[in-house]
């Protein structure tokens, strides 16, 4: 009760008048009911009621018991763009028992296991995004009011990046009143595309802000008349938006980093236990590409070749292979430094909290079963041939959405990681595939009309 009362004066000296219940489908997507404050304890105690068939892969029909979506009270996030409300992000329940269909509760579960097994998951995700306008056709463009975003290598590009320093300090200022410790933000490597780094928290810390900077993003960006996109590749001709995920794992008492090092033969500062980690991701990646790739479009980053050839900029900046390095952004899984691993294959269009729940399992099965994920790989991966990559035993990943789903039906620790969304997953991403693959493009319709 102390607790609940220290709430209800923080949100009255806050001024806050309506709650947003937030909470996300299987993409990832940021739903919501809103509630006035005069309803806290509705929203804490029994939850906004909506039908869960109306969502994607909520796991009902049309004739399922209502949804219940509770607040967690720890996710107090004020709006920086409506300041009399306050965001909350929610876990689902269905006649007053936790629903294995949300996502949010299944990252929980995974975390928990982790937590059994004496770890704690420690997380920072980088969200590269787009900048966009529409054309009067209905096709967009990069935004660029002042017409000086036009390099072919734009990254961190003054220039390119002065009309956006509006956004971009709205969007950092918002997020370090919240206490997130937004660090520094750049122009990436296309036109009109940015990243905002801020602290790295544990990993339902980090996904639950990262569907936040989503939305938050998406409002502030409407303020100087562009459209903010997540969207992994959409242009392409120009490097794709990723989200990054640097990790470690932590002793789940003391905090200390178990990954960490110094003495490491290998010379990474990796100890022995974040090797069998990266083992188990390595082995499963194929199957966890389904996860952190989830769409047709993420793939369009992840092309065999895509380092070199499909970015205006002369690199798409996206492994294609199942690999780990040192400080080598060429790889998979980069050690950014010592017990300090990045995944450079994680899309911008991935629902975070499955992302990392699959992330992690992998992760831990590795651990669980002493997997080696093999002597580092130093060099421009970019710059080795298929043929050479795969006399050298190194996985390629998987290059379409549909291969992936199949990696991902065949994979019991990845599945296992899902619970029971993972049958609607591979379902509707099967459907997904589908849907495209019948498409006639315009690119087709180019290349074959009268080519007999």
């Amino acid at each position: 009760m102390n607790d609940r009362n220290a709430l209800r004066k923080r949100l009255e000296q806050d001024k806050i008048e309506f709650i947003l219940v937030q909470f996300v489908d299987i993409h990832g997507a940021a739903k919501g009911k809103m509630v006035p404050v005069s309803c806290l304890d509705d929203a804490l105690d029994v939850g906004a009621g909506f039908a869960g068939a109306a969502m994607w892969g909520i796991g009902q029909g049309p004739h399922g018991h209502d949804v219940m979506a509770r607040i967690d009270p720890t996710t107090c996030t004020p709006l920086a763009w409506m300041p009399n409300t306050a965001r909350f992000a929610s876990n689902l329940f269905v006649d007053n028992q936790p629903h294995p269909f949300c996502s949010r509760t299944n990252l929980q579960r995974v975390l928990a296991e982790a937590k059994a097994k004496g770890f704690v998951f420690n997380v920072g995700m980088e969200p590269e995004h787009f900048l966009v306008q529409r054309n009067c056709d209905g096709s967009i463009r990069p935004w660029d009011p002042v017409g000086v975003d036009t390099l072919e290598k734009p990254c961190y590009d003054y220039r390119s990046m002065s009309a956006a320093m509006g956004y971009l300090q709205d969007v950092t200022t918002a997020l370090n009143q919240l206490g997130w410790g937004a660090y520094q933000v750049d122009h990436e490597d296309a036109n009109g595309q940015y990243e905002v780094n801020f602290n790295y928290a544990d990993a339902l810390v980090t996904a639950d802000r990262v569907t936040f900077f989503r939305m938050l993003s998406t409002e502030i960006a409407k303020k100087y008349g562009a459209i903010v996109t997540h969207m992994p590749k959409p242009f392409s001709d120009r490097t794709g938006s990723g989200l990054h995920v640097h990790f470690h794992l932590a002793d789940a008492e003391s905090g200390k980093n178990v990954c960490l090092d110094h003495a490491d033969p290998r010379g990474l500062g990796l100890s022995k236990l974040a090797y069998h980690f990266l083992g188990g991701v390595i082995q499963h990646a194929r199957a966890i590409c389904a996860v952190t790739s989830p769409t047709v479009n993420c793939y369009k980053r992840l092309q065999v070749g895509a380092g070199l050839t499909s970015s205006r900029s002369g690199f798409n900046w996206t492994p294609a292979f199942a690999s780990y390095g040192d400080n080598n952004r060429t790889q998979m899984i980069r050690v950014a430094g010592p017990g300090h691993c990045e995944d450079r294959t994680v899309s911008a269009g991935c629902n975070p909290y499955l992302a990392l729940a699959a992330f992690l399992a992998a992760g831990l099965d590795g651990i669980e079963n002493k997997l080696d994920p093999g002597e580092p790989n130093l060099g421009n991966l970019y710059q080795r041939t298929l043929a050479d990559i795969r006399d050298s035993g190194i996985k390629l990943l998987p290059q379409s959405l549909n291969e992936a789903v199949e990696e991902l039906r065949n994979d019991a620790v990845v599945k296992s990681a899902l619970g029971v969304i993972a049958d609607d997953f591979i379902d509707l991403k099967s459907r997904e595939w589908q849907s495209y693959h019948k498409q006639v493009s315009a690119w087709e319709v180019e290349q074959y009309l009268t080519s007999l």
